[in-house]
């Protein structure tokens, strides 16, 4: 017997068939703050909106700064998505500089925030932004974005519809895939070390544990000191996987390796996409590219 969401699929895809196409120059125009929320929108969206993000592939939301450009492209959009959470701390400004009058869609609205450590103050805690590592928090996100579209567009009420029903279906698909990858790995290596303070949401929602290398500063290749403090720690707490970005120099970490005997990851992605020739150009690919990486380092 066919689910809910498949009947509300079939039935907005009918409807939907039966709407012209939508010519380039009517379509909405909105934009969003980063690349990964771009991508969640654009699926909504599908034809009926030109989606523009203003953090592009391998851009860091966190610290980016806006140029004119960006301010004629907020200006001119009908629609602006942003993340919230405190992620980017500069996007009202943009927005009262290019005069726009656009609503603003908050993506995460709905989503009870975990707590992180400020970067600034290890002893003052913030709302963790990153709530998109979890499959079920970004159908939330869908969710916000279908209905800001549809308020700005009700015309395109029934293909918003489709294109979110047909999307979701894929992030349960999704969903499941990571937990299925998840569970091949033992309980007891599940713990990983990542300078990438952005996986708490994905710990949470597939049971890893991260942990920040003690005394480590993200912005820096670590000294020698430092590297000899992370091979302690994971000597002390077992971690059997470190996934260390910020170090560029492939002496240390075979050195971290060898002393530890810790795996090795690779390339994670958690604030934004890769490249269209990357292995994380779509959310979907991203989210299972990183369970991928877990995987592979925590596998015996």
């Amino acid at each position: 017997m066919p689910t809910r969401r498949q009947i509300l699929t079939l039935a907005a895809v009918a409807a939907m068939g039966r709407t012209s196409p939508t010519r380039a120059q009517n379509r909405l125009r909105a934009v969003a703050t980063f690349s990964i929320l771009g991508d969640l929108a654009k699926n909504v969206s599908g034809e009926r909106a030109d989606v523009a993000a203003l953090v592009g592939p391998d851009g860091d939301v966190h610290v980016y700064t806006p140029t004119p450009a960006d301010g004629k492209t907020v200006a001119a959009a009908k629609l602006v998505f942003v993340n919230g959470l405190g992620l980017e701390g500069w996007i009202d400004r943009l927005i009262a500089a290019s005069g726009s009058k656009a609503p603003v869609v908050v993506a995460s609205r709905g989503i009870i925030p975990r707590k992180m450590a400020d970067e600034r103050d290890a002893n003052r805690l913030v709302s963790d932004p990153h709530a998109w590592q979890s499959v079920a928090d970004a159908e939330i996100y869908v969710a916000n974005i279908s209905d800001g579209l549809i308020a700005a567009d009700p015309s395109g009420k029934e293909i918003y519809r489709a294109n979110t029903a047909a999307y979701l279906s894929k992030l349960d698909a999704l969903d499941d895939e990571i937990k299925v990858a998840i569970a091949t790995i033992p309980a007891n290596r599940r713990k990983i070390i990542t300078t990438h303070n952005a996986f708490g949401y994905f710990g949470d929602a597939y049971g890893l544990e991260f942990i920040a290398p003690e005394g480590l500063s993200t912005e820096a290749e670590p000294s020698a000191r430092d590297v000899a403090k992370i091979i302690a720690q994971i000597r002390a707490q077992k971690i059997p996987a470190v996934f260390l970005e910020n170090i560029s120099d492939p002496r240390l970490m075979q050195q971290i390796a060898a002393e530890t005997g810790a795996r090795i990851g690779g390339t994670l992605y958690s604030d934004s996409l890769s490249p269209l020739s990357g292995p994380a150009a779509t959310y979907i690919a991203m989210m299972r590219h990183n369970a991928r990486e877990f995987q592979r380092a925590l596998t015996f």
